[in-house]
């Protein structure tokens, strides 16, 4: 079976800037997930999408393949991640000439997850027979307890049970989850015809909260880098 790995880095970015060539433990971000995907020995192909040709050029040190650069309408802020990944997974098909049956994303902003993280998600993704997988973790705020909204000049719960009842303590709350971003799986006619993210065939994957945090602040990212230090100073 053929599976081919994305992963997309843009070369500029608002919350963190340079973010995936900013040093963590004295490698590029990228590194990590890149190290990653070469280590799971799960993937025919790792092709980076990226409209820098710095980080193209870094990329293929690390061992990822890298050839094109991403249109300018795919790396602006306000673009949306999953067309750039298709285009990526049609410009692999194309350039290496061979059909892939699986198409794996992993987030450069997600560096802690771990190879097993990859493998059990894939896993799950055939044995379920999955048209897409996503990979989430307990949610840290519930919209039916402490996430609140500005309506018509007025804060309110973002949601309310059926019955109206307020809830008074978070343990009594429905359960929640975030998608975490790590790991994104597609069917290959799944991601050609562009099929909803979130269906009745979607496969979920859950990771702890320690490996799933998603660098967007810088704050983030000294989490980040304060964490894999520590794992690597424990080996």
């Amino acid at each position: 079976m053929n599976i081919l790995c994305t992963i997309c880095m843009r070369g500029g970015s608002k919350g963190v800037k340079n973010k995936n060539l900013k040093m963590i433990n004295g490698k590029p971000l990228m590194y990590y997930t890149i190290d990653q995907a070469i280590k799971s020995k799960a993937f025919k192909k790792i092709v980076v999408s990226t409209d820098s040709k710095k980080i193209s050029s870094i990329a293929r040190k690390l061992g990822a393949q890298s050839w094109f650069l991403r249109p300018k309408h795919m790396a602006r802020d306000k673009s949306a991640k999953i067309p750039a990944i298709r285009h990526a997974f049609l410009k692999a098909e194309s350039y290496f000439k061979e059909q892939y049956d699986i198409l794996v994303d992993l987030d450069v902003t997600s560096p802690l997850r771990n190879i097993k993280d990859i493998k059990m998600a894939l896993k799950k993704f055939k044995y379920e027979n999955a048209n897409t997988l996503i990979t989430i973790c307990d949610a840290r705020k519930n919209p039916y307890f402490n996430m609140l909204e500005l309506k018509k000049g007025f804060f309110k719960k973002v949601k309310k049970l059926r019955n109206n009842n307020d809830i008074k303590r978070r343990q009594d709350a429905p359960k929640v989850y975030e998608m975490n971003a790590s790991i994104y799986i597609w069917k290959r006619e799944a991601i050609i015809k562009n099929f909803p993210l979130l269906t009745k065939k979607t496969s979920i994957y859950l990771m702890p909260y320690e490996r799933s945090i998603d660098i967007d602040t810088n704050t983030d990212f000294k989490l980040v880098d304060l964490l894999i230090k520590e794992k690597n100073d424990r080996l």
